[in-house]
This record gives C-alpha cells, structure tokens and sequence, in this order.
C-alpha cells in the first residue's frame, strides 16, 4: 500500500522525559543510534504546541530515512506532511482515516488482544503496535499487560507486521527474540537515557544478540 519503513527499533517519543535536553536533540541522538522510526506523541500538549514539535522533529529527521509518526492527531500529522499516524483503538477508525489521509501515508493501530488484531482492518494498515507487553508508568491505563507469551499469540494472528510495545528495556528484550515481532517501541529506555544514542545503539546489539 504504502512505502516500506524499518520498524526495528521505534522510539515514542515522551516530551517529560526528554527533559532540558527536549524532543529534538533526544531523537536526533537516538537516530545516530540507530532508532528506525519515531512517533511524537504530546497528548497533553495544545494542538499548536504538538504542530511545532512535530515540525521540529521532521527536521532533524531530514535525510536519515527515519519514518515519522504522529500518535493520534490526523490533522497534525496532514498539516505537517508527516510519513505516517498511529491510532489507538479510541482514536477514530482506522478504515476511514486510511480513506482521508490517502494510500501514501503508514497507518498504524494499537491492538491488546487477538479480538482486536481480528477486527483490525488489515486493507487499511500498514501495521499494529501490540501491547503492552509488561505494565509501564508511561501509560499507566494501558491494558493489562501481554506478557511474552501472551505477545506471541496476538502476533501469530496478525496478517500485518507487528511492533511490541510496553514496559520493554535490554534486560527483558531477550524474551521477545521468538515472539515473531517486526520490531519493537521504547519510551522510557531512550528518552530518559543520559545518552540518548548508546542507549539505542545498546538496544540493538541486545536484540542482533551481541
């Protein structure tokens, strides 16, 4: 439907964490660590607060590669001329935002549980972020946690690439070797890393098993 992106390591971004350090210059460390993909995600920003960040992050993202998502927000992610949006399954249907935003932009949906990767609609999306795995603060009313088995089964019945995401670090990253992910999401792991670009260069030689 829509070009490929390399959904290995996807940072979500979280504002808080970053700190002084701020949005921008925690992704651009995380890239030149390796991070694939990045989603901004400000839910309790304004709208035009959300807009200049996401604008200021497509920058730094210039030239790398690095697919940008937007969490939510479609008419950000439009106005921006961003890669991609991803939707939780309270954000409006993901069959009709497919419709508005066209063929060209990624289309993720966040699923918790082999219901819901089922009622996914698979013509629409590009992928599902499944989770979460383990319990997280950063998004404290989440769906009870998968676990690693439990990750496995969503997995299994998803007809799209599937991106783990909650609760995951490198000393539980192991688990998820076998689970049959695309690629896993990290928050806390990297934008609260005192350096942003070893923590990802961490995570991925944990996961190419070095």
């Amino acid at each position: 439907m829509t070009r490929p992106f390399d959904p290995t390591l996807y940072l979500v971004t979280d504002t808080d964490q970053c700190g002084d350090r701020g949005v921008p210059e925690t992704v651009r460390a995380a890239v030149a660590g390796g991070v694939s993909a990045v989603q901004v995600r400000a839910k309790d920003a304004s709208d035009r607060e959300r807009l200049a960040l996401v604008r200021a992050v497509q920058e730094v993202l210039v030239g790398t590669g690095v697919a940008l998502f937007v969490d939510d927000a479609v008419d950000i992610a439009l106005l921006a001329g961003v890669d991609g949006v991803h939707l939780g399954q309270s954000d409006l249907p993901a069959d009709e935002v497919r419709r508005l935003v066209g063929p060209d932009v990624l289309l993720g949906l966040s699923v918790s549980s082999p219901a819901e990767v089922r009622a996914a609609p698979v013509d629409a999306l590009d992928y599902v972020g499944v989770g979460p795995v383990w319990a997280t603060a950063t998004k404290p009313l989440a769906a009870a946690p998968l676990g690693p088995a439990g990750l496995a089964e969503v997995v299994a019945g998803a007809a799209l690439p599937s991106v783990a995401i909650g609760g995951i670090h490198r000393d539980n990253l192991d688990t998820l070797r076998h689970s049959g992910i695309a690629g896993f999401c990290v928050v806390s792991e990297i934008c609260a890393a005192a350096d942003p670009e070893r923590a990802a260069r961490d995570l991925l030689r944990t996961w190419a098993g070095a």
